[in-house]
C-alpha cells in the first residue's frame, strides 16, 4: 500500500510540473551536454589514448535494463563473464573481466569510487535499478588510464548518470516473467526551468524469489538530482540509494546435494533436524543492507580550451546478514567459558556500519588541435564498524543476554591519488600518451576478529601504509580514417584487503604484500562505413599476485601471494552493417592464464610446491559474444549467444578429485565448471499513440538461456591434497562424493521476461 501511495504521489507531481513548464528557450543543448559531461573526461579513454575500451550508449543500457544487475548489461562485451547466485540476474551478481576477480576491477559513478574500500567488491544488490539512471558506460580493460578509487587490475567501468535533460519528461517502465521477477520503474525529469534549473528522479522497485530454493530478492531504491546551468557553470546535487532484503544463496550446493534434493536445491538455512525425512530452513537467513549515496558535482567551463572540476560525495551505510549455524562451539562465540567444549545451534547476525566520504577533482586542457591533458585527484576516507551479535541459543547457557557481542572491530582506511596524463599529436596521425600517478593508501584495523570459523581467536592490530607509483605510456597511430594502430605499457600496485589480513593472522604467517602488475598492450583497428573489426594483444606480469590457495576459512576463500603470474591473450571484435535494418557484431577472448609454483598443504602437514604453471581459477581459455539485430519501423530483434569455456576451481590445475559413492566405492567428481553457451532472444516494438499525452510506448520481451543450458555461473572447491608415492592426489574424504569440498550456483534454464515502457 506505501508503495502504491508513493507511486501516486510521484506521478501526480510529474503531471504537475510537466503541465506547468512547458519546454522552454534555455541555454545551447550541446553545452548543457558538455558541462554535465566534464565530470567524466578525466577519466575515461578515447580514441586517441592507447587502452582497450568499450563504450555502453545509453540507447544500448536501456534495451537490455529489464532488471538484472549492470554486470549482465556488460556480459556481451569484450572478456567479460557474468556470475548470479540466485541463478537469474537480480540480487547477487558480480562479474570478471579477462579472469579477475571483482576486487580487482575499479568501478565509479562520475567518477567517485563506488567499491567498497575496506573489501573492494562492488555489492550491485546495493544499487537496485542504478542502469535506468546511468547515461553511458565505458568499460577499460587491462590497468586502463588513472582514475579514483582501488587500483584497477583487470578493468575499469566507468558510469555515468544520466544527463537531466533540456525538455520535460515523464516514464513508467513494467516487467514481470519468469520466478515472479518483476521491476516497476517510474521516471520524470523537468527539462530546464527558466533555462538554468532542472530536477530529474526515478523510483524504482524489483522483486524475484529467484531460480534457486529461497534466493529471494527486494530491492527498493531511488535516484534524484536537482542542477543549476549556466553558460559555463553546472552545479549538480545527486543523491541515491539501495535498500535491499535477500535471502542466501552464496552458499552453493555440491552436486552430491544436488542429485539428492534437486538441482535447485539451496543449502542456506538448513537447520537441525532429528526428522531427517523433512528439510527445514531458517526462514530469517537474510541480508539486509541500505546504502546512501550523496554527490555534489561542480562543473567550470573556464575557457574554450579550459575546464574543470570538483566532487564532493558521501555515503552511509547500514545493515547486517543473519544466519542459522549448527552445532557451534559455544567457545567460538565466548559463550563457553568454563572450557567444556559445548555445542549448540545458535543464530547470529553480522553488522557492518560505515562512512565513506572525501573529493575528487580534474583540471582539463585540449586545444583542439594536438593537445590534451588531465591533472586530478582525489582524497577518500573510510570508517566501518564490524560488529557480531549472537542472538539466540538452542543449549541453555548461564548469564546469555540476547545480543550478546562476540566481536567488534574497526577499520579506517585513507586513499589519496594525484595523476597528471596528456596526449600529445607529434606529428598526425601519430600520438604519444603519458600518464602519471601517486597513489598512497592507509589502513588500520582494530578490535576482535570474527574467528567463528577459525582455529584460535584473534584481534586485528594492523597499521599498514602503500606508497605507489603507476606510470603508463603508450603511441596511438592513425594511419588513415580506416586503420589505427595502438600500444602501451602501464604499471599498477593494489593494496591487500581485508579477507587477505583476516586470513594471513588467523594462519600466524606474515602480513600480505601489495601486487603489482605491469600491462603491455597493442592493438589494431579498421573501420569503414559498413564493417569495423579490432584485436587487442595483452600480456600481463603479476608480482606476488594475492591467489586463492583453494582452502576455505570464515566462509571466504584463502588468498596467498604468489611470486609469479601471467595472463596472456587476444580480444577480436567486429561490427558489419550490411543493410540498413541488419547489425551483426561478434567479439572473442582467447587467452592463457598462469600462476607458477603454487604451493598446498597436505593431510599430513607438509607443505607440497606443484612445480611449472597451472591454470588461474575462474580464468577461461575462451569468450565468445555474438550478437545479430534486426530493426525496422520500431521493431527491433537481437539474438544474443554468449560462450565461456572451462575454468578450473583451484589453482592446482586439477578439474576432478577423488571422492567415494554410496557404496564407498572410489570415484571422482569434478571442482571445475564445465564450458556452457547461452542464446538468448529479445524483442521490442516502439510505436507512437494517436493521443497527445503519450509519446511512445514499447512492448518487449525477452527469452534467456533459449535452449535451457544447464551450466553453472560459479562455484568453490576445497579438496584435501595427498602424496601417493610422488604423485599429488586431489580426493574429499569430509563427506560423500563432493559433499563438503564443493560447492556450484546453476544458472536458471529457459525463462522470460516482459516489459512495457510508457514515455509521456
Amino acid at each position: 500500500m506505501k508503495k502504491t501511495m508513493m507511486l501516486t504521489v510521484l506521478l501526480s507531481g510529474v503531471a504537475v510540473v510537466y503541465a506547468a513548464h512547458p519546454q522552454q528557450e534555455g541555454m545551447d543543448t550541446l553545452r548543457s551536454v558538455q558541462l554535465q559531461t566534464v565530470q567524466v573526461i578525466s577519466t575515461r579513454a578515447t580514441k586517441k589514448m592507447p587502452v582497450a575500451f568499450t563504450n555502453l550508449s545509453g540507447e544500448a543500457i536501456r534495451q537490455g535494463n529489464t532488471g538484472r544487475d549492470i554486470p549482465f548489461l556488460l556480459s556481451l562485451t569484450p572478456s567479460v563473464v557474468t556470475t548470479s547466485d540466485a541463478g537469474n540476474g537480480i540480487g547477487y551478481t558480480s562479474m570478471r573481466v579477462r579472469g579477475t576477480d571483482p576486487i580487482r576491477i575499479n568501478v565509479t559513478a562520475n567518477g567517485i569510487p563506488v567499491n567498497d574500500a575496506e573489501s573492494s567488491q562492488v555489492f550491485w544488490v546495493n544499487m537496485g535499478d542504478f542502469a535506468s539512471s546511468v547515461g553511458s558506460i565505458q568499460i577499460q580493460r587491462g590497468v586502463g588510464t588513472s582514475t579514483n578509487g582501488s587500483g584497477a587490475f583487470g578493468a575499469t567501468v566507468n558510469m555515468q548518470t544520466q544527463d537531466i535533460g533540456n525538455r520535460p519528461y515523464a516514464g513508467v517502465d513494467f516487467s514481470g516473467g519468469s520466478y515472479y521477477s518483476h521491476k516497476e520503474t517510474v521516471r520524470f525529469g523537468t527539462g530546464l526551468l527558466g533555462g538554468h534549473w532542472g530536477i530529474q528522479g526515478r523510483l524504482s522497485n524489483i522483486g524475484s524469489k529467484g531460480y534457486i530454493d529461497r534466493a529471494s530478492t527486494r530491492l527498493n531504491s531511488y535516484f534524484l538530482q536537482a542542477g543549476y546551468f549556466g553558460e559555463r557553470t553546472a552545479v549538480k546535487f545527486i543523491t541515491f540509494n539501495g535498500q535491499e532484503r535477500t535471502y542466501h544463496a552464496w552458499d552453493y550446493a555440491s552436486k552430491y546435494d544436488q542429485g539428492v534434493y534437486g538441482r535447485t536445491y539451496n543449502p542456506s538455512g538448513r537447520m537441525e533436524n532429528d526428522a531427517l525425512d523433512q528439510l527445514q530452513f531458517y526462514r530469517n537467513q537474510t541480508d539486509n543492507y541500505h546504502q546512501q549515496h550523496y554527490q555534489l558535482l561542480w562543473n567550470q567551463w573556464v575557457s574554450n580550451r579550459w575546464n574543470f572540476n570538483l566532487a564532493l560525495h558521501y555515503t552511509n551505510g547500514q545493515g547486517f546478514y543473519e544466519q542459522y549455524k549448527k552445532k557451534r562451539k559455544l567457545a567460538e562465540y565466548g559463550l563457553d567459558q568454563g572450557g567444556t567444549k559445548a555445542k549448540s545451534s545458535l543464530v547470529r547476525q553480522k553488522w557492518l556500519k560505515n562512512d565513506f566520504y572525501g573529493f575528487t577533482t580534474a583540471l582539463n586542457y585540449d586545444n583542439a588541435r594536438n593537445i590534451s591533458a588531465t591533472l586530478g585527484g582525489g582524497w577518500n576516507k573510510y570508517d566501518g564498524d564490524h560488529i557480531g551479535y549472537v542472538t539466540w541459543v538452542k543449549k541453555p547457557v548461564d548469564d546469555f543476554m540476547p545480543n550478546h557481542v562476540y566481536y567488534d572491530n574497526n577499520t579506517q582506511k585513507t586513499d589519496a591519488n594525484l595523476y597528471a596524463k596528456a596526449t600529445y599529436e607529434l606529428t598526425k596521425g601519430l600520438s604519444a600518451f603519458a600518464d602519471l600517478q601517486y597513489r598512497h593508501v592507509g589502513l588500520r584495523m582494530r578490535g576482535p576478529a570474527d574467528a567463528s570459523s577459525a582455529k584460535r581467536r584473534f584481534s586485528y592490530d594492523v597499521d599498514e601504509k602503500f606508497n605507489f607509483f603507476n606510470p603508463k605510456f603508450g603511441v596511438n597511430a592513425e594511419l588513415s580514417s580506416a586503420h589505427r594502430l595502438y600500444a602501451s605499457y602501464a604499471i599498477a600496485h593494489r593494496e591487500p584487503v581485508r579477507t587477505n589480513f583476516e586470513h594471513n593472522i588467523d594462519a600466524q604467517i606474515e602480513m600480505p604484500r601489495a601486487e603489482r602488475l605491469g600491462d603491455l598492450e597493442a592493438g589494431y583497428e579498421y573501420r569503414s562505413k559498413k564493417f569495423s573489426a579490432g584485436a587487442n594483444l595483452y600480456y600481463m606480469k603479476y608480482k606476488d599476485q594475492l591467489v586463492p590457495t583453494g582452502e576455505m576459512k570464515l566462509d571466504k576463500a584463502v588468498t596467498r601471494n604468489f611470486a609469479r603470474s601471467y595472463r596472456m591473450g587476444v580480444e577480436l571484435s567486429a561490427t558489419w552493417k550490411p543493410v540498413d535494418w541488419l547489425d551483426w557484431e561478434a567479439n572473442a577472448t582467447l587467452s592463457r592464464n598462469r600462476v607458477k609454483d603454487v604451493t598446498v598443504n597436505l593431510t599430513d602437514g607438509s607443505v607440497y610446491t606443484i612445480a611449472g604453471e597451472s591454470q588461474l581459477a575462474f580464468s577461461p581459455n575462451a569468450v565468445f559474444n555474438n550478437v545479430l539485430t534486426f530493426s525496422k519501423a520500431g521493431f527491433i530483434g537481437r539474438v544474443m549467444t554468449h560462450f565461456v569455456g572451462e575454468q578450473n576451481l583451484t589453482n592446482t590445475g586439477f578439474k576432478t578429485m577423488q571422492t567415494k559413492d554410496a557404496n564407498r566405492q572410489a570415484t571422482s567428481d569434478v571442482i571445475s565448471l564445465k564450458q556452457y553457451a547461452t542464446t538468448d532472444l529479445a524483442l521490442s516494438y516502439t510505436f507512437a499513440p494517436k493521443t497527445r499525452s503519450i509519446e511512445g510506448v514499447t512492448l518487449g520481451l525477452t527469452l534467456y538461456n533459449l535452449f535451457s543450458s544447464r551450466y553453472d555461473s560459479n562455484g568453490w572447491a576445497t579438496p584435501q591434497y595427498r602424496l601417493d608415492g610422488t604423485t599429488l592426489v586431489a580426493e574429499n574424504t569430509w563427506g560423500p562424493r563432493d559433499s563438503d569440498a564443493a560447492g556450484f550456483a546453476p544458472s536458471a534454464p529457459f525463462h522470460m521476461m516482459a516489459h512495457l515502457r510508457i514515455e509521456f
